[in-house]
């Protein structure tokens, strides 16, 4: 593929084209290619009722829902999909800044809300193309000057009218199906990669469970362990160790920085600027156990400091491993044993918090160290490959996106 031009949404020629391509693509409006669905249930024959999801598209709403939301007594002026139509949900999302438009992939008969728009190809018109030409941006900009919030800001008001006079470009017919063709093969890498990278996680998963749940929540009378390999959290580590002052300048780590052990954010500030909360001074090798909503297993592993000393919230205990393993340590407290009997132990409904006292008293499984080192290497491992392949799941998505800003016009 080769730069062409630079579009501005008035170009003729998209950013990025197949090589033999150089036509002007063609432009009209978006009634000459499609018709609007106004077919209604009213006889209530189709219970199958669709959802239009800015992540998921089109989908069945019990598979959205994980149940049935609309009445079924009452679908009778919902509209009727069929394969190969398309629907416009005017709610806005920041997945979807205007509202996702989608096309419906299912051979059997749907029906949707009224409150969304349903249109269908006119002709010899290729839907696939025009599917990943409405998951572009290439359309927002009409929406933008031509519709308007309403009363909810969360919802674009455009009369049915004005869509039907938005202007659509598109090339030909076969650069249309090498376009299509194109983004559904990255559709699918993308797709590939998402399911190894859950089949890691769902592993890891297993493998924690495996090694800790099976083992912590056992009586001291099971006869699968000895009683000694059971210990509260309090007796093997330091929990909130007591630390100096707070330096003259250091690197903050709130609550939100934290995720799936990563520190994705930090902030250096001064002393004279501290949060009230900033009380944490840590040492290389603590670790973060996030106290708030535990059930998110938000933790850090604390291995490498930065040019200044690093201070945390004390929305977070901090753990310090003197005779255990710590990756070790780490993988338990990540496990969904832990973040169980954390939250049993939990106060709060919408923001439920756990103490550092009751944080101590968690039964733990305690090995010998060497099969400690065994088993948080193993599965330090595991989370260094699900960490390449999660790096390698969002290159490809960007690429995905960069194409979709590229292609159309």
């Amino acid at each position: 593929m080769a730069n062409v031009s630079s579009s501005n949404g008035l170009e003729k020629r998209p950013k990025l084209r197949f090589p033999g391509f150089d036509e002007p693509w063609n432009e009209s409006k978006l009634s000459a290619c499609f018709a609007k669905n106004i077919k209604k249930n009213t006889d209530g024959r189709i219970s199958n009722v669709i959802c239009n999801s800015a992540k998921m598209g089109l989908i069945p709403q019990r598979d959205y829902f994980d149940k049935d939301i609309a009445n079924s007594d009452n679908t009778s002026g919902y509209y009727i999909i069929e394969h190969n139509d398309f629907v416009y949900n005017p709610r806005k999302s920041s997945d979807a800044p205007y509202g996702p438009i989608s096309r419906y992939a299912y051979p059997d008969a749907g029906i949707v809300s009224p409150l969304y728009l349903c249109f269908r190809a006119k002709g010899d018109v290729d839907t696939n193309f025009f599917e990943w030409y409405f998951r572009s941006s290439a359309w927002h900009r009409y929406i933008y000057m031509t519709g308007d919030s309403g009363a909810r800001h969360d919802r674009v008001s455009i009369k049915d009218d004005d869509f039907f006079s938005m202007p659509i470009r598109f090339p030909s017919s076969i650069e249309q199906k090498k376009i299509a063709s194109f983004l559904n093969a990255i559709e699918r890498r993308i797709s590939s990669q998402q399911l190894l990278v859950d089949n890691l996680k769902k592993y890891k998963r297993g493998l924690q469970n495996r090694f800790f749940f099976k083992r912590s929540h056992l009586s001291p009378k099971a006869s699968e362990i000895d009683s000694h390999d059971v210990e509260p959290l309090g007796s093997v580590v330091h929990i909130n160790p007591k630390t100096g002052s707070l330096p003259e300048a250091f690197i903050y780590i709130d609550l939100e920085c934290v995720e799936s052990g990563v520190l994705n954010s930090k902030k250096l500030i001064s002393r004279n600027s501290a949060p009230s909360r900033a009380q944490r001074l840590l040492e290389e090798g603590d670790l973060l156990y996030q106290m708030v909503r535990p059930y998110q297993k938000n933790n850090y592993y604390f291995q490498k400091g930065f040019e200044y000393p690093t201070v945390a919230s004390t929305g977070y205990a901090q753990i310090r491993c003197s005779e255990m393993d710590t990756q070790f340590i780490y993988e338990q407290l990540s496990s969904d044993y832990f973040a169980r009997e954390a939250m049993l132990r939990s106060t709060g409904t919408g923001y439920p918090a756990i103490n550092a006292d009751d944080l101590a008293e968690i039964p733990i499984w305690v090995p010998p160290l060497n099969q400690q080192e065994k088993i948080g290497a193993a599965l330090s491992f595991l989370g260094e490959k699900i960490e390449v392949h999660q790096k390698l799941l969002s290159a490809l998505c960007s690429v995905k996106s960069s194409l979709l800003q590229q292609l159309f016009i």
